[in-house]
């Protein structure tokens, strides 16, 4: 194909009004990136924007950066795919929230530092426990890179049909990036806030739609449980509106071909997310019910307890001026996430009985893509109308994995940057040379996200996003709790309990990955072995005792080496702020380190 014909081989067959949607807002995001950019000037700008961030803002901003692709694409996907058993995914998203509040926001902010890391060292007084920190902020923010870069290969495959997976990782990625590197944290802060709104808008208004001509959500749940009055075989239709409001709406579906599970299992609280593994064993319903409940467990352990260790979303509560506004942005948090998690799983369930073929269909062409998909199915009866809201819905995944990306490039970047350049290896840099490692780090770590993501489209959203949860939930998560709340805690208990514990998730998550993407065959051991299979899959059940266990066994051998300033330290962090004992972390350490 000639150069030429390129341009107009990628646009054959390209929705325009679901282009014309998804560019707008690409564009909108990079101006506000690149406007926002001019605003940061400062190292402090870049790392924790200024501390100035307001509760309103730094709650849509944590509430936008949270509610990732997993989040707008994956959860409906998963509940599509695997029933109502992947609803534990939004409802423990939410939870972990309340642990956020309860137990870490507060203090956390209170200590006053730029990263998580800078919490290890200043909370222990090691240097070395900050080397720690730092590799699991990595690690954390790898795996959840790579789903982001999913969602921007599926959506940018969708909206030009005969672009390769890999292309629209490449280019999503690329433009992120540049965001990053221009405007460090406070650059993205308004992005993000900005983005959650889109993001809101763009799943509720499809959904009551698409509900207003299809059927509500209730009657597409009886047509999979067998309580419907309508037959559940033909093709979809609108709602008779002849009939007036008191006729009974019928509610029709399509096939659902071989590759869809059965009605009775994807209505099940213990469906084929959770009996999966059991049932590759060949063990029966009653059998497979105790493996069941020890996945369940496990994934609310992880997702619940990761919500709390996640580094790009702890490290947001450094940008609020106080402890007293980290708290009451929690609580805006819980409820701005709590209300868009009420749609994603709306589409799964209208997704199975609307577009059924996406069952046959694997990675990018997948379950994955429903929310983008479904609002089409309303051209089947005129106009452009489901064009249009099937552009905002893209619109709104763009918002999804941007902003999650975005921030989760500003804590590695921070990691990078600020950590090992600025407090490892030239702990006498200036703010400026900080600053300019921090630009340099953002191109070398986006690079390598990108490269990440484009091995990755066979595998699910939320199971991928769900691993990077069990990572921190096995690492961060004890880290952060025990030493906010046990003054016991030693730096040898800490590292020993953070390294057994996250190093074990780590390991899991990579052999699940390995087996599932087909480089290592492990098919027949799962098959024999299907309670090692869910106690990798989802190990924040052993792997958190795990951590804790360590942290109060090492700590009590090595409790003579308690920080002798340990009370101070623990004052910091409970004590009122109107106590006048707050300190910043980082303004004690300014004289040679060049803060």
């Amino acid at each position: 194909m000639s150069a030429p014909a390129l341009p107009l081989a990628l646009f054959a067959g390209v929705d325009l009004w679901i282009f014309a949607c998804s560019f707008v807002t690409v564009i909108i995001t990079i101006w506000m990136g690149f406007r926002s950019a001019r605003t940061s000037k400062t190292a402090s700008d870049f790392f924790v924007a200024g501390r100035s961030v307001s509760v309103g803002w730094n709650a849509s901003a944590i509430s936008g950066e949270y509610l990732s692709a997993a989040s707008f694409m994956g959860v409906a996907g998963m509940v599509m795919s695997s029933g109502y058993d992947a609803l534990w995914y939004p409802v423990c998203y939410a939870c972990g929230y309340l642990f956020l509040l309860l137990f870490i926001a507060g203090p956390l902010r209170r200590f006053g530092a730029y990263t998580i890391p800078d919490f290890a060292e200043g909370r222990y007084d090691s240097p070395v426990f900050r080397k720690i920190a730092v590799c699991f902020v990595l690690f954390i923010g790898f795996f959840y890179t790579m789903p982001q870069m999913k969602g921007a290969g599926t959506t940018l495959a969708y909206i030009f049909p005969g672009l390769p997976y890999w292309v629209g990782v490449v280019l999503v990625g690329a433009v992120i990036t540049l965001n990053v590197a221009l405007g460090g944290m406070k650059g993205i802060t308004l992005v993000q806030a900005v983005q959650y709104w889109i993001k809101l808008f763009a799943i509720c208004v499809p959904v009551f739609v698409l509900m207003s001509v299809y059927g509500f959500y209730g009657r597409h749940v009886e047509v999979n449980d067998g309580r419907s009055i309508a037959p559940a075989v033909g093709l979809s239709a609108p709602l008779a509106a002849a009939g007036g409001p008191e006729a009974p709406i019928a509610i029709l579906r399509k096939p659902l071909g071989e590759k869809a599970p059965a009605d009775l299992a994807w209505v099940s609280p213990f469906g084929p997310l959770t009996t999966k593994a059991a049932k590759t064993a060949g063990l029966s319903a009653e059998q497979a019910r105790p493996y069941s409940l020890l996945y369940t467990y496990s994934l609310i352990i992880a997702l619940v307890c990761g919500t709390a260790g996640l580094p790009h979303i702890l490290v947001r509560f450094y940008t609020n001026p106080d402890g007293v506004a980290a708290k009451k942005t929690t609580m805006w948090v819980m409820i701005l996430i709590g209300v868009f998690y009420v749609f994603p799983p709306v589409f799964g369930v209208l997704g199975r009985d609307l577009l059924p073929e996406l069952y046959a269909a694997t990675g990018a062409k997948g379950t994955d893509k429903i929310v983008l998909e479904l609002p089409r199915v309303l051209n089947e009866h005129g106009g452009v109308w489901g064009s249009v809201l099937s552009g905002i819905t893209c619109a709104g995944a763009f918002a999804a994995f941007m902003s999650t990306f975005s921030g989760l490039l500003v804590s590695m970047t921070g990691a990078l940057a600020h950590d090992v350049y600025g407090r490892m290896l030239r702990p006498k840099s200036s703010a400026a040379e900080r600053m300019f490692a921090f630009k340099i780090s953002a191109v070398v770590i986006g690079a390598i996200a990108i490269g990440l993501g484009a091995q990755v489209e066979q595998l699910q959203i939320n199971f991928m996003v769900g691993q990077a949860f069990a990572i921190a939930a096995a690492s961060y998560f004890p880290l952060l709790f025990m030493s906010v709340w046990w003054r016991g805690m030693t730096m040898q208990g800490a590292a020993t309990g953070m390294l057994g514990g996250g190093l074990a998730a780590l390991a899991c998550t990579t052999i699940i990955n390995l087996s599932d993407l087909k480089i290592v065959d492990l098919a027949a051991f799962w098959k024999v072995n299907p309670l090692l299979r869910i106690l990798c899959e989802q190990p924040a059940i052993w792997t958190v005792p795990l951590a804790i266990g360590l942290m109060i066994g090492v700590s009590k051998l090595t409790a003579a080496t308690i920080p002798s300033d340990i009370r101070m330290k623990m004052l910091v962090l409970h004590a009122p702020e109107k106590l006048g004992l707050k300190q910043e972390y980082i303004q004690e350490h300014s004289a040679g380190a060049g803060h």
